[in-house]
Order: C-alpha cells, then sequence, then structure tokens
C-alpha cells in the first residue's frame, strides 16, 4: 500500500449527477481535470468533512459504489477543513476503478446551499479565447449571472485567476468587455483584500443586490505566463504556472519567436530581447517547459512546441528571459 499523507492546500470538489451542489458523486479538481474518490475505507467521517467543506450541512450518508480516480484509501479524523488534508493516498494512485467511486449526500441536500468547493467552482470566465478569460460569472440560487464592473480591479481579477487556477491576472476590465451577459447580476462593490479563496469570500453586496445593468459586467484575462524579476510585469525570467506552482523556462533553443509570442500573450507590446543563463537571476523550483519553439501566431507559450511539462535537461542557470516593449494603451 502507497504511504498516506495529507495535504495542506484545498483543491476544488464538487459533488455531481446528485439532486443538487450537496448530494452526488464525489470528484476533485486536480493537475487540470476532474477525477473521482475511491470509495476505500470511505466511511461517515470523510462525509462529515466533505459536508461541511461545502457548506452543506451535516452528512447524512456515504455511498460506495470522470475519467480519473484521484483520491483513494481515504481516511478523516472528522475535524478536517477539507477533504485533501484527510490521510490519503498519494494523488491519482489507487487500486479502484469507477464502479467504486464515493458518494455523499449532506443534510442540505434538499436546499442544495452548498457551494462547489472551498477553492470553490461557483465563478467561471465565458466568451473569452479560453476558460482563463473572459466575462466574470458567479453560479447562486440554481443559475449563472453576472458581476458588476463597480469597484472592479486588478486585486479582484487576482483572486479569480487564483481561485481558477488560471495563473496571474493581467486585466480587470469594464463595460461588458467580453459581451452582455444576460439573468441576474448577482455581485456588486467587489473588495477583495487579495487573500481570499473565492471571489464569493470577497467584501461584496448582498448576493443580488446592485445597482449595475450586463453594460456593466466584469471581465478578467489571466495568464499561465509571468515575467519576474524585472523592473515591471513587461520584462523578467520567464515563470510558467503549473500544478499549483510556478516554474521557470530552460532557455534551449530560446529566441526572439518565443520572447514575441510571450510578450503578446502578456499584452506587453513586442519582444525586445530573449535573454538567456538566467539573466534576471536564478529562479527555483520546477523547471517547466524545455526546447520551446514557437511558430510566433500562438496565443500562449504553453502552445508552442515543447518537451512534456516538467521534462528538461537544465538548471537554473538556464533560466530564459524576456524584454518586452511595454503595456499596450488599448
Amino acid at each position: 500500500m502507497p504511504s498516506l499523507f495529507s495535504l495542506q492546500v484545498y483543491y476544488n470538489i464538487r459533488l455531481v449527477n446528485g439532486d443538487n451542489n450537496c448530494s452526488g458523486r464525489v470528484e476533485i479538481f486536480y493537475d487540470g481535470m476532474w477525477g473521482t474518490v475511491c470509495d476505500d475505507g470511505w466511511d461517515i467521517n470523510d462525509a462529515t468533512v466533505l459536508c461541511r467543506q461545502l457548506r452543506c450541512g451535516k452528512a447524512d450518508s456515504a455511498h460506495e459504489s470522470a475519467h480519473f480516480v484521484w483520491l483513494d484509501d481515504v481516511k478523516c479524523l472528522g475535524s478536517e477543513g477539507s477533504l485533501t488534508q484527510c490521510s490519503h493516498s498519494e494523488l491519482g494512485t489507487h487500486d479502484c476503478n469507477h464502479g467504486e467511486d464515493a458518494g455523499v449526500v449532506c443534510s442540505d441536500w434538499k436546499t442544495g446551499s452548498g457551494f462547489l468547493g472551498w477553492y470553490s467552482i461557483d465563478t467561471r470566465l465565458v466568451n473569452g479565447v479560453d476558460s482563463c478569460c473572459g466575462r466574470v460569472e458567479i453560479y447562486h440560487n440554481g443559475q449563472w449571472g453576472t458581476v458588476c464592473d463597480d469597484n472592479w480591479d486588478m486585486t479582484n481579477a487576482a483572486v479569480v485567476c487564483r481561485q481558477l487556477e488560471c495563473g496571474s491576472a493581467i486585466s480587470a476590465l469594464h463595460n461588458a468587455a467580453f459581451g452582455q451577459g444576460s439573468g441576474s447580476v448577482w455581485l456588486d462593490d467587489v473588495k477583495c483584500l487579495g487573500s481570499e479563496g473565492s471571489l464569493t469570500q470577497c467584501s461584496h453586496s448582498e448576493l443580488g443586490t446592485h445597482d449595475c445593468n450586463h453594460g456593466e459586467d466584469a471581465g478578467v484575462v489571466c495568464s499561465d505566463t509571468r515575467l519576474v524579476n524585472g523592473v515591471d510585469s513587461c520584462c523578467g525570467r520567464v515563470e510558467i504556472y503549473h500544478n499549483g506552482q510556478w516554474g521557470t523556462v530552460c532557455d534551449d533553443n530560446w529566441d526572439m519567436t518565443n520572447a514575441a509570442v510571450v510578450c503578446r500573450q502578456l499584452e506587453c507590446g513586442s519582444a525586445i530581447s530573449a535573454l538567456h543563463n538566467a539573466a534576471f537571476g536564478q529562479g527555483s523550483g520546477s523547471v517547466w517547459l524545455d526546447d520551446v519553439k514557437c511558430l510566433g501566431s500562438e496565443g500562449s507559450l504553453t502552445q508552442c512546441s515543447h518537451s512534456e511539462l516538467g521534462t528538461h535537461d537544465c538548471n537554473h542557470g538556464e533560466d530564459a528571459g524576456v524584454v518586452c516593449s511595454g503595456k499596450l494603451n488599448l
């Protein structure tokens, strides 16, 4: 049996295929995809932790028998703040099939008043080029609605990007930049401190109370790429957000075409320099990208040809850097 451990981080968790958000099959969002929880050792203590995490009241039942099984051998004491803080096998290591997917019914299943995960999937970005940019929408009372752009700023945008595992915030947009939504405006006067785990944990007016119309729908552009250790956000060491952490890019084959993709992705104008040999200092942690080869038309650096994420023959003395011309005044 693999060694058991607990994670001191929160992952997105949801209940699906039930009557509402507070009953159903347990799923975890990890490494960019949803997967299930094996029912080995699954009991009422595990269900209690999950129901509390999802703000769904108490556990009524823990049911035993997505493409991936993320958790197995879960053993909660009952006091943990999230399911992934409980003892469990290494993420992705299991001896189960989907006939053993765990399920839960919480006491608030009749109202479905819970929210989806501690880093809750009650927020999405729509009408952008991908799931990491677009109009901000909140799921409440059984339907998606928008967020008013009153006081909408980069701190709020940063919380959204982190919540959705989309890296850092590039833009906080106003005036329905991604088109007008429909239905309710759920949030207004949002004021995040920056440390919140989800947008709805920030200070805001009462849900559904606002003085806005859909011409004021807020938008966000996030990026899984950033430049650090330079004089501003448009020059520095290139870093990529993957698997919950920032890591660097090796300078093998690093050239101006690659740099141009980074600058365009970050809305930083044109590329001035593609730098080698840790010109902006050595990073730490993982080297995520190596042998990057962009054609120049890609929308992000990770869309370029490259070695498998995390596979490289580099050290941080080879961290790539970029200097861009600067933020575009759009």
